[in-house]
């Protein structure tokens, strides 16, 4: 067992995977969102697609085609529908186990402390302040392009554990940011702690703006300087919140007066 929550992150990230390639199976199994109506017809025999009705859901997974007069035709068929909601299932249980084992995490252990001793404070927080401002940038800039696909491909339910995976991997990335190049001195919780604030700040900040300017569902690529920046202010405020380290900046500031 305590292998598995030491090994939360992974199964956290198996999970989302997994799950945004089921909402990708789903998806393809449907008619053609851009014209459900003509992929009805060509499945059925290019019967007239003028009126028919489509009715899909995603839990079970179905769509049915219906021409009128009773003739209603599957489109998932029954077997591929079950085995479908079976997978969902077992995904979502991985996704859950690995969402709560991750978030106890933020709970445990503090593990030892790693000291300050011999490290230039000042450099190690320029060094976060801009490589991992640049790091997180690249990452945004990566993801915005994953969100279309999400969301093309997955529907709703993509897109919704996009944005889940986003925040949960821009989290990661701020941990093992703050690992490297966090504040001193500090422990693994810290930097689990520090990291994932920042990378779910991160996130907010780039939804709302988002929303805010009427860009949703889809990121732009704005939002990877958008996400430096907010990446920098997180950062810079939690190094000012530190005893130690606002203790010998103001010493520093003092002798060179």
């Amino acid at each position: 067992m305590e292998w598995i929550r030491r090994r939360a992150g992974s199964l956290l990230a198996v999970g989302l995977v997994l799950g945004i390639g089921w909402t990708v199976a789903v998806t393809t199994s449907m008619p053609n969102w851009f014209d459900s109506d003509e992929a009805c017809a060509l499945r059925f025999g290019g019967a007239d697609s003028s009126n028919v009705e489509v009715h899909t859901g995603w839990f079970p997974p179905s769509a049915t085609c219906d021409f009128g007069n009773g003739n209603v035709q599957d489109y998932i068929s029954p077997t591929r529908s079950a085995v479908l909601s079976v997978t969902g299932v077992l995904i979502l249980v991985v996704l859950l186990a690995g969402l709560a084992l991750t978030v106890r995490r933020l709970t445990g252990e503090p593990g030892p402390q790693r000291t300050a001793d011999g490290i230039d404070l000042a450099k190690r927080r320029r060094n976060q302040l801009t490589f991992g401002a640049l790091d997180l940038a690249v990452v945004v800039a990566v993801l915005t392009a994953g969100n279309a696909f999400a969301i093309v491909l997955g529907g709703l339910p993509g897109g919704i554990l996009f944005a889940l995976a986003t925040a949960t991997g821009l989290s990661a990335l701020a941990v093992v940011l703050d690992r490297h190049l966090g504040p001193l001195p500090s422990t693994a919780l810290d930097s689990r702690r520090r990291g994932t604030t920042a990378g779910l700040i991160v996130f907010a900040a780039i939804f709302a703006a988002t929303a805010i300017t009427g860009q949703m569902p889809f990121f732009r690529l704005w939002a990877a300087p958008l996400g430096a920046i907010a990446y920098a202010v997180v950062v810079a405020v939690q190094w000012s919140r530190l005893p130690h380290y606002r203790r010998d900046h103001r010493t520093t500031h003092q002798s060179v007066g």
